[in-house]
């Protein structure tokens, strides 16, 4: 990397950290019960909107996989959610009805969050339909892995955000608040991924997956990046510059290839394909607060009727994390 690409990637973190700083202003405290969280606590930053029916499956997921403290940010929910959050006893609540988009849709809002609370902590940001699998997460929490990775001096967890939807109409589905979501969306394509290297940043960029092959045939390099990376072992002078999809410092990004071999990695099962998508499709292209004037919700849109069923003959049905590793979706690298 020259001289002159790494000052230009210092000066946009610095960019990051000054828009996170002014964007504050725009966050209101509902409950703030931070000082309960202990120095090696695991914690996790999502921003919603309207997503009451999932929150009780997500809290009890994440609780159960080990995380100790929750930070939301609500922007502008009338569905109760918020109401919910805020009576949770490990969760800090922040409400704020200003822009998704120009607060780079939400990076900066979490982005102040973790500066101010996360530092030297594990830190984990998702969205509410975004569940971790990591290897060995059926028999091992994820402070093992986070112990694991310290050890290995290793700072960032990388993952492939994997669409899950039913075999079936979505529209025949009936989801109820606290239920598993995959007990309905236990579908997902096992291949059809496109894998490039963005030279800036140093992050793989990947695509495909149901949503290319259903919503972007036509432009398949407009499709939504499947390349995540959630879980990081934050310092207050990180940053987040593209949703989770890259990070400054640089090197954060480099989460698959290490000399000798490949690095560990995991999924996001990604539960969005359920009897709720076509309404918050809806919602979300009539708001227009997401990237590129909203193409991705408007793709859904125009895609999307009552007898929309993702499932093909190349679908495979979702077992375990051996299963995923077993089809090189992710690795458990040299952790044994």
């Amino acid at each position: 990397m020259s001289v002159w690409t790494s000052y230009r990637l210092r000066l946009k973190r610095k960019q990051c950290h000054i828009r996170a700083f002014r964007k504050r202003r725009e966050l209101t405290t509902v409950i703030n019960r931070t000082s309960a969280i202990a120095p090696d606590d695991i914690l996790c930053f999502s921003t919603i909107r309207n997503e009451a029916v999932r929150l009780p499956y997500f809290l009890s997921y994440y609780r159960d996989l080990g995380v100790n403290h929750f930070f939301f940010v609500d922007n502008g929910s009338d569905d109760g959610g918020a109401e919910y959050l805020a009576d949770q006893p490990d969760v800090s609540l922040w409400s704020t009805d200003a822009s998704y988009k120009r607060a780079n849709f939400g990076v900066n809002w979490t982005g102040w969050l973790q500066r101010k609370y996360a530092h030297g902590h594990w830190s984990l940001v998702v969205d509410p339909d975004e569940f971790l699998v990591y290897p060995f997460c059926d028999t091992r929490p994820l402070r093992a892995l986070t112990d694991w990775l310290d050890t290995s001096g290793v700072r960032s967890f990388g993952v492939l955000l994997l669409d899950m939807y039913p075999k079936g109409p979505m529209h025949n589905l009936s989801y109820a608040a606290g239920q598993n979501p995959f007990e309905l969306a236990d579908w997902f394509d096992s291949g059809n991924y496109s894998i490039t290297k963005n030279p800036k940043y140093g992050n793989l960029w990947i695509q495909g997956g149901p949503r290319a092959r259903a919503f972007f045939a036509d432009n398949p390099e407009n499709a939504p990046a499947l390349n995540k990376i959630p879980l990081v072992k934050w310092h207050r002078k990180y940053s987040y510059v593209s949703s989770t999809h890259a990070l400054l410092p640089r090197g954060l990004n480099l989460v698959y290839d290490q000399w000798g071999g490949e690095k560990a990695s995991g999924c996001l099962l990604h539960a969005k394909f359920l009897d709720t998508f076509k309404e918050k499709s809806v919602e979300e292209l009539t708001r227009g607060q997401h990237y590129a004037d909203s193409h991705e919700y408007r793709a859904y849109h125009d895609g999307t009727n009552e007898a929309t069923d993702l499932w093909c003959d190349w679908s495979e049905k979702y077992l375990n994390w051996r299963q995923l590793e077993m089809l090189g979706l992710m690795s458990k690298g040299n952790w044994a």
